[in-house]
């Protein structure tokens, strides 16, 4: 884990991920917006389309950086040879580990974000407090569960290390399948953090609120927002990886560190590489 120009990975991956989040706000509202129970043009429209942007902000680096940390320290953990058949496994456990850690953070920003977003004439402070007035701390982890189980599935397409650009193109195809075929489980995670406290699907149960959407609008329902969701994961790839390049490359020079390729950090080579790919294929899951 002590390697040179980890802190800089681990920075740049935070910077890449904030940087992903902001950029393409706009389409995680629009996706949102579609998949909540009122209705698009009820939620907002097009209007207010970077309501909630200070809660997504505020929680982008800390979960990347979890995510970060978790999965380096679960793959040292699990060390194996790195020519052992072993080796998909490790990263695919790792990035579960990460995953899990990480929507601790997560998962709270995310609760705050989706409900300014579709009612943007309310403040993300406001919202937040009045959560923890009406409904504790558990209500900031309204849909823990079913976020953990969105990610891990995504999670576990991690397979082999390659180059961070072949990663890229190779993921923006890949992705956007996967984005497409998991947008069910991401209308219920929206589903239940935008529900009434009190109500069915409040509860968290990812199976009950499935059904709900299926009973009331049919497939399109359970496929609400699939394009700005497979629009967004297609391009943040690459604009994390663009990010955390020349991010990483800035404190590298800053820390008088010369980048070189496979130094152990992920660059050209992805020596952290699971790290990296997996946290650029993660951020716009939401």
């Amino acid at each position: 884990m002590d390697r040179p120009g980890f802190t800089a990975s681990l920075v740049a991956g935070g910077v890449a991920g904030v940087a992903v989040d902001l950029i393409l706000f706009p389409l995680d509202t629009i996706k949102t917006r579609l998949q909540s129970p009122q209705g698009f043009n009820k939620a907002g429209g097009f209007r207010g389309i970077y309501a909630g942007v200070p809660s997504a902000a505020i929680g982008s680096f800390p979960n990347a950086a979890a995510f970060f940390i978790t999965y380096e320290y679960v793959k040292w953990f699990l060390h194996t040879d790195s020519s052992s058949y072993l080796m998909p496994v490790k990263h695919m456990l790792a990035a579960s580990a990460g995953e899990v850690v990480a929507c601790l953070i997560r998962v709270p920003s995310e609760v705050v974000k989706q409900r300014a977003q579709v009612s943007a004439s309310s403040r993300t402070f406001q919202i937040f407090s009045n959560i923890l007035y009406t409904e504790g701390i558990q209500g900031l982890y309204r849909g823990y569960k079913s976020t953990v189980l969105r990610e891990a599935l995504w999670s576990w397409r991690q397979d082999r290390v390659v180059d961070c650009w072949q990663s890229a193109v190779c993921g923006a195809f890949a992705g956007g399948f996967a984005a497409a075929v998991t947008t069910p489980l991401d209308v219920a995670k929206t589903r239940i953090m935008l529900a009434k406290a009190g109500s069915s699907t409040a509860s968290g149960n990812v199976l009950s609120a499935l059904h709900g959407v299926w009973r009331t609008q049919g497939l399109s329902g359970l496929f609400a927002g699939v394009f700005p969701r497979v629009a967004a994961i297609s391009l943040g790839g690459f604009i994390f990886l663009g990010a955390y390049e020349r991010a990483r490359s800035l404190l590298l020079q800053l820390g008088r560190e010369r980048p070189r390729v496979g130094d152990g950090a992920p660059g050209t080579a992805l020596k952290t590489g699971g790290a990296v790919q997996a946290a650029a294929r993660r951020e716009q899951g939401s």
